[in-house]
């Protein structure tokens, strides 16, 4: 049978019909697309299995070990963090699938504490997909009171609602990460003198919605109307992640643990080391959370700044790493692509450099690999066969090298 009478057995479609079939022994052949369909199918069964398991409070699924080993195959470092996230996660759904029949189980709503770009996000959006819940981020700079110009804390309600394909029970048990936090605190103790009103205020807003309260949104976004359809939401089981830098905390802080300014102040690697992991409740309400608010924080816990090592692991090793991303995108053009152990450490050294952590790395890569993804198609016709970015590529913006496959082996080319 030639290859271009072979029929799908699932579809009937012919080989000219579809990218790739696949033949069995028996000549049985399935082509590229009912594949793909298969392996949706699949992952539906698994979607469904762990929705289930997590409802009926799968002792399995909500073992805070279980979590941890997810978190690791996409979160480099940060051990403390991911533990303490994993048993708040825990407490929270266990809370709400095997509650206590003659008490009431605390939320087990967690405030992060760290700098941009080592985790905080992904590791909330990571669980929210283990577990297969609803899942929003929001900005609380942007928040403002109700009845105030600027968007309602209740949004980020509405938003969840968005995500949750408007199935107001998948809503009622998902996730909210809301970054920025120390952006809305007071300005000062004194809260008489020099009070941020709109952050207090917002605190105030987010308070409600945090302890448990019933929501009325617009289902469809935007500011509430009198005559609008609404759609409630009851929050008492929505998990609430907030995060911030706490730049100045962190700064206080070290000051204090360097014993001031001076020839005799000891060295400190303030790169790697962690300020803020001894943070209290107490530190946080002076730095100008209002007190309420930081008591419907069960768990107070920090990400440690990434090390160029780390940095470099990112690159690699999670399971959706970067590197990785890049090279599957290039193979579809039938192209390798391969970055040196000096390109790494420099990729890594210029997002150490930029302060802002993993979120620098994507930045740097794309601006490298960008030219390269344009032409890939061109230079795939010309008989390129792998792109080599080295050191100097990253450095001093030299061109890679490329391979261009021959009839009996390979030849070595630097770009012009």
């Amino acid at each position: 049978m030639g290859e271009e009478s072979l029929i799908c057995s699932f579809c009937s479609k012919s080989r000219k019909d579809v990218s790739k079939m696949i033949v069995g022994a028996t000549k049985v052949a399935i082509c590229n697309e009912c594949v793909r369909l298969c392996e949706e199918i699949l992952e539906e069964d698994v979607v469904k299995s762990r929705k289930e398991k997590l409802y009926a409070g799968d002792k399995e699924i909500l073992n805070p070990v279980k979590i941890k080993e997810h978190l690791d195959q996409y979160v480099v470092g940060q051990e403390r963090a991911k533990t303490v996230f994993s048993v708040a996660v825990s407490n929270h759904y266990k809370r709400i699938t095997q509650p206590p029949k003659d008490f009431d189980l605390d939320k087990s709503n967690v405030i992060m504490l760290g700098a941009t770009g080592s985790g905080k996000t992904l590791m909330a959006r990571t669980i929210a997909r283990y577990l297969e819940v609803p899942f929003t981020i929001a900005d609380a700079t942007t928040l403002t009171e109700s009845g105030y110009v600027g968007e309602d804390v209740e949004n980020v309600v509405q938003k969840l609602y968005a995500n949750a394909k408007g199935d107001i029970a998948k809503t009622e048990r998902g996730i909210v990460f809301i970054d920025e936090i120390d952006k809305i605190t007071r300005k000062s103790e004194n809260t008489s003198i020099t009070r941020d009103v709109s952050g207090e205020g917002v605190q105030q807003g987010l308070l409600k919605i945090i302890e448990g309260t019933e929501c009325r949104v617009p289902p469809h976004g935007g500011r509430k109307h009198p005559d609008a359809q609404m759609v409630t939401i009851n929050t008492s089981n929505i998990l609430f992640i907030v995060g911030g830098a706490f730049t100045e905390l962190e700064t206080q802080i070290r000051a204090k643990k360097s014993g001031g300014i001076g020839f005799n102040s000891p060295l400190r690697d303030s790169d790697t080391e962690n300020y803020l992991s001894d943070v209290k409740p107490e530190d946080l309400i002076k730095y100008g959370l209002i007190p309420e608010f930081v008591g419907r924080f069960s768990m107070v816990t920090s990400v440690n700044p990434l090390s160029e090592d780390q940095l470099i692991k990112i690159l690699t090793e999670p399971k959706n790493a970067l590197i990785k991303q890049i090279k599957y995108l290039f193979k579809l053009d039938d192209i390798d692509i391969e970055f040196t152990k000096e390109a790494k450490q420099s990729i890594a050294k210029k997002a150490k450099a930029l302060g802002t952590n993993a979120r620098a790395l994507k930045n740097i890569l794309d601006s490298i690999v960008l030219p390269y993804q344009f032409d890939a198609q061109e230079m795939r016709n010309n008989g390129v066969n792998k792109i080599q970015i080295t050191g100097d590529v990253v450095d001093k913006g030299a061109d890679p090298v490329l391979l261009f496959k021959k009839q009996h082996g390979i030849s070595k080319k630097q770009t012009s």
